[in-house]
């Protein structure tokens, strides 16, 4: 069997497991045992596909499969992995991983809260697999649909309100991305929706991209949360449940970078580079507009929310300078934003499970009375801030790096305002840092507070050696990312 097939297969026998499991002790083992497969999975195919390249395999994918699905529109089950999707599924393997031990004081409807999360999982892990437009969109519709669920039902604050919203900004932009999907695969004249196959033709007439185009490109921005469509993100954090937020931010938000990378610049080229001026703009206003945002913001949920409007339009602001440095930028700050971001989420969720506040005007002197959590969310806010050595940094110099690149007013301009979001985002951290863990504490409650458990603890040190690794040791996952990078790079320069 093809090894990319197990990655949505996994979940699949997970969610049979969840169903016939009868104890809490059950679920958790179901979990446990799942969740440790995927993360072994993934990272067995870093391996096999390091190995591969070095042995001189030099296909644009790799590990590729194809089975007829629906044969009047051409619609395959076509699976195949560069070193972006890679390094995505092992970034999504990681979060389901530590988002399991995040979870595991869950009380509630614990099989069902699982059984949900499980089916997310296979849409995030099918949708990097894929390489057929429809079966891609398709397991997008699947890692979208039991967000309203889980956040509905196991949220907090305004839940509803939130998960309604969400559900219905996050479907809009699906119904921009089929209409795009399917305007593609007419206008190219392909006889199939491989990805690869209709980028080789390269014959959709310019007219069509430009409406094409932007219809994809907001499709999939609003999941990255793309200014103005972003408003659906920091209500839907907030009142996410901790393992939720963690893969909602992680991991999800990512199919919205990945998919305007690997869909709408790669099959669009000409209309990217002649659309790309409005989305910089767009993206210019979400990096620092979010930052601005989070610093006025008095709830942790809210201020990492917004923090994550700024990192994720960074993202799309890397890809749109459409060269190497700047994509390969891109990358590594999905990669930094999905572990540092699922830090601060995990830690919050733990936070507040001792206080029951997540107002920092409330909280004070933590750092007496929970130590490990303590330093951990200092650990998360200097990897936010980009301090070197940590994951931040490294995406963040890579990303500007590429952007000045460009030698026209334009994009050194934007650019330096994007870099202004970097002095902005240490003023919030540091500011929620000295207010919530320095001082005296000022709630006598909090003071019998404990602090971290073991599956706590044990969540918190995989996310922090993950970022603290990619921080130390970059170049393997620069390395790991460059040959998916060139193809989509060298499409659009052609």
């Amino acid at each position: 069997m093809n090894i990319l097939f197990l990655f949505p297969l996994i979940p699949l026998l997970m969610m049979l497991g969840l169903w016939i499991s009868r104890s809490t002790r059950q679920i958790h083992a179901v979990m446990v045992a799942g969740s440790s497969l995927l993360l072994l999975l993934a990272v067995v195919l870093v391996f096999r596909f390091l190995a591969l390249r070095e042995a001189g395999e030099t296909a644009a994918m790799l590990f590729t499969a194809s089975y007829m699905w629906y044969a009047p529109l051409n619609i395959h089950f076509a699976v195949g992995v560069d070193g972006i999707s890679v390094a995505m599924l092992l970034l999504s393997a990681i979060i389901v991983f530590t988002g399991t031990f995040a979870s595991w004081q869950l009380k509630n409807d614990v099989k069902e809260y699982f059984l949900w999360f499980s089916l997310l999982s296979v849409g995030v892990f099918g949708f990097f697999i894929s390489v057929d437009l429809f079966t891609m969109f398709l397991f997008y519709e699947v890692a979208l649909i039991p967000m309203y669920l889980l956040i509905g039902v196991w949220g907090s604050g305004r839940k509803e309100y939130s998960a309604m919203k969400l559900t219905l900004m996050l479907m809009g932009g699906s119904a921009f991305l089929l209409i795009g999907i399917l305007g593609i695969y007419f206008g190219s004249g392909a006889q199939t929706m491989n990805l690869l196959e209709i980028a080789a033709l390269h014959n959709i007439p310019l007219a069509e991209q430009r409406i094409w185009f932007p219809l994809v490109f907001i499709g999939f921005g609003v999941l990255g949360a793309l200014f103005p469509f972003h408003t659906w993100s920091p209500d839907g954090h907030a009142s996410a449940p901790t393992a939720v937020s963690m893969l909602h931010a992680g991991v999800l938000m990512k199919l919205g970078g990945y998919g305007c990378f690997r869909v709408a610049m790669f099959l669009l080229p000409d209309a990217a580079h002649e659309l790309s001026w409005i989305f910089i703009v767009l993206t210019t206003i979400s990096v620092v507009y979010g930052a601005f945002s989070a610093c006025v913001q008095t709830d942790l949920k809210y201020i990492n929310a917004y923090s994550s409007v700024s990192h994720c339009g960074l993202v799309l602001f890397a890809l749109l300078m459409m060269n190497e440095t700047a994509a390969t930028g891109a990358v590594l700050q999905m990669l930094s934003h999905g572990l540092m971001t699922a830090l601060f989420f995990a830690l919050i969720g733990m936070i507040y499970g001792r206080t029951h506040t997540r107002d920092i005007r409330q909280l004070s002197g933590l750092m007496k009375i929970m130590p490990f959590l303590a330093v951990g969310y200092v650990i998360a806010g200097l990897a936010n801030l980009g301090l070197p050595g940590l994951s931040g940094f490294v995406a963040e110099m890579t990303i500007f790096n590429g952007a000045f690149m460009h030698a026209d007013t334009f994009h050194r301009v934007v650019t330096i305002i994007a870099c202004t979001s970097i002095v902005i985002t240490a003023v919030y951290i540091l500011r929620v840092v000295g207010r919530i863990l320095y001082g005296t504490c000022t709630n006598p409650e909090h003071l019998k507070l404990s602090d971290a458990s073991w599956d706590e603890r044990f969540s918190v040190i995989c996310l922090i050696v993950a970022v603290a690794g990619m921080g130390l040791a970059p170049f393997w996952v620069s390395d790991l990312v460059r040959g998916g990078v060139g193809t989509v790079i060298t499409q659009l320069m052609n």
